[in-house]
C-alpha cells in the first residue's frame, strides 16, 4: 500500500517474484490452493478479455471458467517462457476463438423475442449483435488502471463502451483478438504472435485491417466526448432523465436527446433514430397508456445504468424489465440501449422484482 516502505534489507519486486515461483512449483505438484493464489490476480481482466471478443458477459464467464480449467490440468507443461498473464491470455484469447469457429456459444434465449405490442416500422435495421450484452461497472473496478500496456490505444473503460464493443463484434474473430491484444491490453507484436500461433508480419497485417475496419463502425468524433464518471454535469443529465421517464413525460425525455440520438434493444436489429422516431416509439410502446416505470440507478460499460421495473396497478410488486443503458454526449443523451434480459438483472446486483 502507498506510504508504507518495503521491509528492511528486503527487494519488495524480488519477494513477490519468490512467492509466485513457490506458488506455481505448489501449484504444479497439485497444490489447488496455491493455483488459485496464482490465477486470481488475473481472473477479472480475463473475463473482461473474454467479454471484449466475445461481446456477452454470461458467454465470458462460461469462457472464464474454461479457461482455468484448461491452466490447471495443464499447469505442469507451462515452461515459463512467457508470464503467467501472458500464458493466461493465450488459453483465454485461443478459448474465445475456438468457441466463436465451432458456434458454442450459450444460446440466446431472446433470439425470438416476442413484444408485447407490434412495434413501430424502425428508421432501419442494423447488424447489431443479438448477443450484445451490458458489463457492471462494479466488476470494472477490480481491474488496475495501469494494467494496459506502454503500447495500448484505449483505456479500460473507453475499451468497454457500447459503441466500442458494438464496432468490435463487426470484425472478424482473429482481427477482433488482434486489436485487443495490441491497442487495448497493449501486448507487443511478438508476444500476440505466440499468444495466436503466427507470425509478427501476419499480427501487423491483421492490425491495420482492424484498425480500418473499426475507424469506420465506430460513431463520430463525438462519441468520446461523455462527461467524466459521476461528475455533477452527468448526474445533471441522469437525474432529469430519472424524473423524466419514471414520470411518463415523453416530451421531457426527448428535450434531453440530441437531434441524431438512437434507440436500440438487443437482441432486437431495430434501430429508432432521431427526435421523431423515438418519440413514437417511447409514446406507442414505452410509456404507453399510462405505463410506468422504477429506474434502479447502476453502471454498465462505463456509462449510466438502469435496472428497470414495471409498476403493476394491481399489486405493490414491481416487475424486472430489462436494463437500460444511457450513451452521453456533452450535455445530452445520444444513445437509449434496452436491454430486455431480465437475467442480466442478478449480474448488476438487482433483484428479480422489488416491492413499491
Amino acid at each position: 500500500m502507498r506510504g508504507i516502505p518495503p521491509a528492511r534489507g528486503t527487494d519488495a519486486s524480488a519477494r513477490a517474484q519468490r512467492s509466485a515461483e513457490d506458488l506455481l512449483a505448489l501449484a504444479r505438484s497439485g497444490d489447488g490452493e496455491a493455483f488459485r493464489g496464482l490465477v486470481e490476480p488475473y481472473r477479472r481482466e480475463l473475463q473482461v478479455h473474454c467479454y471484449r471478443i466475445l461481446g456477452s458477459v454470461q458467454d465470458a464467464e462460461d469462457l472464464l471458467q474454461e479457461t482455468l480449467l484448461a491452466a490447471w490440468r495443464g499447469i505442469g507443461g507451462y515452461e515459463e517462457r512467457a508470464s503467467v498473464r501472458t500464458w493466461l491470455y493465450r488459453i483465454a484469447t485461443n478459448r474465445c476463438l475456438n468457441a466463436l469457429r465451432a458456434g458454442t456459444r450459450r444460446p440466446n434465449e431472446y433470439a425470438a423475442y416476442q413484444p408485447e405490442v407490434p412495434l413501430p416500422e424502425p428508421s432501419h435495421r442494423r447488424a447489431e449483435p443479438s448477443w450484445l450484452e451490458p458489463y457492471p461497472d462494479a466488476l470494472l473496478d477490480e481491474i488496475a488502471d495501469d494494467m494496459p500496456g506502454p503500447e495500448a490505444r484505449y483505456e479500460v473503460r473507453e475499451s468497454v463502451s457500447l459503441a466500442f464493443l458494438t464496432a468490435l463484434q463487426h470484425l472478424p474473430p482473429k482481427q477482433r483478438a488482434v486489436l485487443v491484444l495490441r491497442d487495448v491490453l497493449g501486448f507487443r507484436a511478438a508476444e500476440v504472435a505466440n499468444i495466436l500461433d503466427t507470425t509478427e508480419n501476419a499480427v501487423t497485417s491483421a492490425l491495420k485491417r482492424a484498425r480500418g475496419a473499426l475507424a469506420q463502425e465506430l460513431p463520430g468524433p463525438d462519441w468520446e466526448s461523455a462527461p467524466l464518471p459521476n461528475s455533477p454535469q452527468e448526474r445533471r443529465i441522469v437525474d432529469d432523465f430519472t424524473r423524466a421517464f419514471q414520470a411518463g413525460d415523453v416530451n421531457a425525455i426527448v428535450d434531453l436527446l440530441t437531434n441524431d440520438a438512437r434507440l436500440t434493444m438487443p437482441p432486437l436489429p431495430l434501430e429508432y433514430q432521431g427526435l421523431d422516431d423515438i418519440r413514437h416509439f417511447l409514446a406507442t410502446v414505452a410509456l404507453r397508456d399510462g405505463m410506468r416505470h422504477v429506474l434502479i440507478p447502476t453502471r454498465a460499460n462505463g456509462q449510466p445504468a438502469f435496472g428497470c421495473y414495471l409498476r403493476d396497478p394491481r399489486t405493490p410488486i414491481l416487475h424486472a424489465h430489462g436494463v437500460l443503458v444511457l450513451t452521453l454526449t456533452g450535455e445530452r443523451i445520444t444513445g437509449l440501449t434496452r436491454f430486455h434480459d431480465n437475467s442480466l438483472l442478478p449480474i448488476f446486483g438487482l433483484p428479480r422484482s422489488l416491492r413499491a
